[in-house]
């Protein structure tokens, strides 16, 4: 999001195998196309096989474009970009939004959930509202049509919409609930012009965030098994309840409440607690030693100006096969200070800093995966 803004360079989120390799992992990039959970094998496009004793996946998502008619991968790739994966439609949906005229309309259509990064598409409307004040485009609008009826850190994102850039109606930044027409049926690439069952909206730039589901090698290989859209697991180690000895990490799983997927967040930082937790139990296992009792940490941050953030803590523990959530040591940051009938605002200070915990997050995830 702070690509498309303008506001990070691309760069800053790529990393390479460098580091694992120098630490003695053979690395192979290659694309996967086959894995065989009874010969217990992986096999990639370029026809190389490789058997294991225990498989860890992270699948990721893929998008099902077919939920809003009109809407293909093609168009998404060349026309009405998603950016929902970094790469060539970030920048796409980067420059369109730098062409877009002071008074033009940049509209952001939000799936049904669950989908990757929960307040994602939020902190979004903030960084294009953040372009767009800081490049004279002060009568520009923002509409958020949403396919759901309420959001992650919703009040904390809608204390700083109005305090930043106005919201609502009359604001910069405006949110359509699915219950008010927020749910879009269907579009018009060449029009770039949205419809629901209640209303026509019309874009200046249109960016439509298609529905989510695991990536295709767990469907290929059978693991998506809960609505053949998500792969379901075991919370005691990740390991699929469809095939036993893979272990499917990161966005394309869920847990604890499958049918809302709220239980685990799909976050970077939930799939590198998922994957210490994974490496742990396999470790144990191959050493008989006993397994490994689990603790699934979250933490996600959204900037959405230069000097305002926040930030939302989970942490879950597991009790006989069902994901617990923890409230000791989990929060959100707080929407004012003092007491119920005096409160206070919290100071702008405080939301600095978590602009600067959000950098020093990123680049220590980044190092503690990748170095």
């Amino acid at each position: 999001n702070e690509v498309i803004s303008g506001v990070r360079d691309i760069k800053t989120l790529q990393a390479g195998y460098g580091g694992l390799a120098r630490r003695g992992v053979n690395v192979v990039q290659a694309e996967v196309t086959k894995v065989d959970p009874v010969a217990k094998t992986v096999t990639t496009a370029d026809g190389a096989s490789f058997a294991y004793d225990s498989l860890v996946m992270s699948p990721g998502v893929d998008f099902d474009y077919g939920t809003v008619k009109g809407l293909t991968q093609e168009i998404s790739e060349t026309q009405i970009p998603h950016a929902w994966k970094a790469g060539p439609q970030t920048l796409l949906l980067r420059r369109q939004l730098e062409a877009m005229e002071d008074g033009g309309r940049f509209v952001i259509v939000v799936p049904k959930g669950p989908f990757r990064c929960p307040p994602g598409p939020y902190e979004r409307a903030a960084q294009v509202a953040l372009h767009c004040m800081t490049k004279g485009k002060k009568k520009s609008k923002i509409l958020i049509l949403d396919a759901n009826d309420s959001f992650s850190k919703k009040p904390l994102f809608e204390e700083a919409w109005k305090a930043l850039y106005g919201y609502g109606k009359s604001g910069m930044i405006e949110w359509v609930p699915a219950a008010s027409g927020g749910k879009i049926e269907e579009i018009n690439p060449e029009t770039k012009t949205c419809l629901s069952g209640f209303d026509e909206y019309k874009a200046s730039v249109l960016n439509v965030i298609p529905a989510h589901r695991a990536g295709k090698i767990a469907r290929d290989a059978g693991l998506a098994n809960l609505k053949d859209s998500w792969c379901q697991i075991k919370p005691e180690n990740m390991e699929s309840t469809a095939h036993k000895d893979i272990h499917v990490i990161g966005d394309a799983c869920v847990g604890g409440e499958m049918a809302t997927g709220n239980a685990l967040p799909k976050s970077a930082h939930m799939a590198n607690s998922q994957a210490k937790m994974v490496a742990a139990s396999i470790v144990a296992k191959q050493n008989g030693q006993p397994q490994p009792t689990p603790i699934y940490t979250n933490t996600c941050y959204s900037v959405v100006a230069h000097d305002w953030g926040f930030s939302v803590v989970h942490l879950f523990r597991v009790e006989g096969g069902q994901w617990i959530y923890v409230k000791e040591g989990s929060g959100i940051s707080p929407t004012s200070f003092g007491t119920k009938e005096a409160p206070k605002p919290v100071p702008r200070i405080y939301r600095k800093m978590e602009v600067d915990y959000a950098d020093g997050w990123l680049r220590n995830l980044l190092a503690d995966s990748f170095s």
